[in-house]
């Protein structure tokens, strides 16, 4: 019984943070929402779909480390502070967001590397080429494990893993719809006000997190 409920904890916290994650303003919103009106909802789909595909790698890589790390009390406290205060600037970088990005240097690059024309490929090699993702991972895992959402064991991070991709596909099921169904109504600032929600999410984790930290640092050895 106890195992059920680690993994159906571990799902609910992939899913709520995997659909949290893919709110804030980016390439990839920008370009659903950009092309989701004119190349219909399948295509909008697949662009997610592919983003998903590869933010899955990047949540593996920040989780495949995890296994010794916290054998050592100091390392973990000290990673779990350094996570605390990525959880922190990536909050407020989205809570101040003024505008939508519709691409960045790093992606530019990678396009002209790549030359992707399927919408499965424009999600996957622009979320490659946006190392955030792995620092929001890197900071999420950090947390996850150590206050207990997720236990540090291989089936409960393939649980959580499963929630992220769902959770996020939920958000780009919905943005999909409504912009290839919607003519528009669903706008630039929409989409920016959802991103500060977002980055206002992330701030109240980060210090729910954070007085955990404090309260286990003010505890006797």
């Amino acid at each position: 019984m106890e195992e059920t409920y680690s993994l159906v904890r571990a799902l609910l916290t992939g899913l709520v943070f995997g659909f949290l994650g893919c709110i804030p303003v980016g390439p990839i919103n920008v370009t659903i929402l950009n092309e989701g009106a004119n190349r219909g909802l399948w295509w909008a789909l697949m662009i997610g779909a592919g983003a998903m595909a590869m933010d899955i790698v990047y949540f593996a890589i920040a989780f495949a480390g995890f296994t010794q790390l916290f054998d050592s009390n100091v390392f973990r406290l000290t990673i779990e502070f350094i996570s605390f205060l990525l959880m922190l600037i990536l909050g407020w970088r989205y809570l101040r967001a003024q505008e939508l990005p519709r691409t960045t240097h790093p992606v530019e690059d990678i396009e002209q590397r790549f030359h992707p024309h399927t919408a499965f490929m424009i999600g996957f090699v622009r979320v490659l080429a946006n190392p955030g993702v792995l620092l929001y991972w890197l900071a999420m895992s950090t947390n996850f494990i150590s206050h207990g959402l997720v236990t540090n064991d291989l089936r409960a991070k393939s649980v959580c893993g499963l929630g992220n991709f769902i959770g996020g596909m939920i958000w780009f099921s919905i943005l999909s719809f409504t912009v290839s169904r919607g003519h528009g109504k669903f706008s630039n600032k929409t989409l920016l006000r959802m991103a500060h929600f977002s980055g206002l999410s992330l701030l109240l984790t980060a210090a729910y997190f954070g007085y955990r930290f404090c309260r286990t640092l003010g505890q006797p050895d």
